[in-house]
């Protein structure tokens, strides 16, 4: 069974121009109006929008080889190569293979305590009553960690500097849905000029960083990977490779955790009750410890309300707000038969807010991650699914359970304004967001 257009196109440009305008209100009106598989016209591509949780795990899991990357992170190709966020078939798997060691639980365990370390430092260097840009503050702190905990760096003095080349290169990502991106690309144009910048400036970071590392054991990913060899055929990575993989997880490895962050404190000044059940569980698991001491590892998994805090900030606002596939040949989904090439668009965004699944969708209510619930895995995939799960979600699932506790043991922060959220290759706050810092009672 074929499915028909959805009304609205335009000629040539199909529903393209109205997505530009505002992606988040138009992938929700178009599951609103015409259910949870809707064929689309972008230019000349046919696009699925596909919010059904089964038919999401169809195409993530159960026919993942049928498919590949969509065009967006075809064109991330230009800053990080064949990383493992790019790589397709037989050379993904191999990297992820390679890489799966610096993942395992125990390295997770080693990683929080300097996870701890670096957000007592920023709580410390807190003030009372001040000013700050919360979104940048928590790219600074998710930049350290990740650094440090990835590739033993301190890249404090870099911070900056990767920040603004990070935006001047995510930017370059703006130009998926321009009909000319590929042309755009090649001519030296000023976005073009910026992005080839940003990209030296992140190169050369990290090949310092690679060459320091260098006959040295450092016991970071960084170490395991120039001396990782794979267990079929025994290779090793080229330093391209290495760079790569590298940059991937430096820039991934901080941007989705700090966003998932920023949007947990607003959501937590938004609610005060929430906010006040934070404060005690974390005053009571934390009352034994001076306040220059971290966290340590060993108390992570008493903090069950901030993980919830953290899981229902990502349900409203999912840092990889959007996730797109193309067919590589036809295939069936559900009744319909759909033909190669075509892309399957699935929003978390969209999903997430699905009154189907959550009661109460656009409530920010943490209690609901408490205890057992009976909806579809897919109903919430923040991390995505199948064989390109995020290698580094639980990772981010201790930082920000331990940042968040950390934090809050002495500020909470109250943004001056609502924000908006950016749906960029992440879900950022539009102009970063500004809040003033608040000590909380100890």
């Amino acid at each position: 069974m074929k499915l028909e257009i959805a009304p609205g196109t335009k000629p040539i440009l199909g529903h393209l121009s109205e997505f530009r305008k505002d992606p988040l209100a138009f992938i929700q009106k178009y599951r609103a109006e015409y259910g949870t598989i809707v064929r689309l016209k972008l230019l000349r591509r046919n696009v699925y929008l596909v919010s059904d949780p089964e038919l999401i795990h169809e195409v993530l899991v159960v026919q993942a080889k049928n498919f590949k990357k969509s065009r967006a992170l075809q064109l991330a190709r230009d800053l990080l190569g064949d990383g493992l966020l790019t790589s397709e078939g037989e050379l993904h798997l191999k990297q992820r293979r390679m890489m799966a060691p610096a993942f395992h639980r125990k390295k997770i365990f080693d990683y929080a305590r300097m996870m701890g370390e670096d957000a007592r430092k920023f709580r410390l260097s807190l003030k009372e009553n001040t000013l700050i840009d919360l979104h940048t503050a928590m790219m600074e702190l998710t930049l350290s960690i990740v650094a440090r905990t990835l590739f033993d760096a301190d890249v404090t003095g870099d911070a900056k500097n990767v920040g603004d080349a990070l935006h001047a290169a995510l930017s370059m990502f703006q130009r998926v849905t321009n009909p000319f991106a590929q042309i755009l690309r090649r001519l030296p144009t000023p976005g073009t000029l910026r992005f080839r910048a940003a990209r030296k400036q992140l190169f050369a970071i990290i090949d310092r960083i690679i060459e320091e590392h260098r006959g040295k054991d450092h016991g970071d990913l960084l170490s395991m990977l120039l001396d990782a060899r794979d267990e079929e055929d025994q290779s090793s990575m080229s330093h391209e490779q290495i760079r790569h993989e590298a940059l991937t997880l430096f820039l991934a490895g901080h941007e989705t955790t700090a966003n998932a962050l920023t949007w947990a404190f607003y959501l937590l000044a938004k609610n005060p009750a929430a906010s006040d059940r934070l404060q005690k569980e974390v005053q009571q698991q934390t009352k034994h410890l001076a306040l220059d001491e971290p966290i340590p590892p060993e108390l992570a998994q008493n903090f069950p309300y901030c993980r919830n805090v953290f899981a229902e900030a990502m349900r409203l606002y999912p840092p990889a707000w959007i996730i797109g596939r193309e067919a590589l040949n036809d295939f069936t989904l559900g009744k319909y038969s759909i033909a190669a090439k075509s892309v399957i668009v699935m929003s978390q965004f969209v999903v997430h807010r699905d009154k189907q699944w959550f009661d109460d969708p656009l409530t920010f209510k943490p209690e609901r991650w408490e205890g057992e619930n009976d909806r579809p895995r897919f109903a919430y995939f923040p991390f995505g699914g199948g064989p390109r799960t995020c290698i580094g979600d639980q990772f981010a699932w201790m930082e920000g359970t331990l940042l968040l506790a950390e934090i809050s043991r002495q500020f909470r922060f109250v943004p001056l304004g609502d924000a908006i959220p950016q749906p960029q290759i992440t879900l950022r706050p539009r102009g970063g967001m500004m809040a003033r810092v608040v000590r909380t009672e100890r």
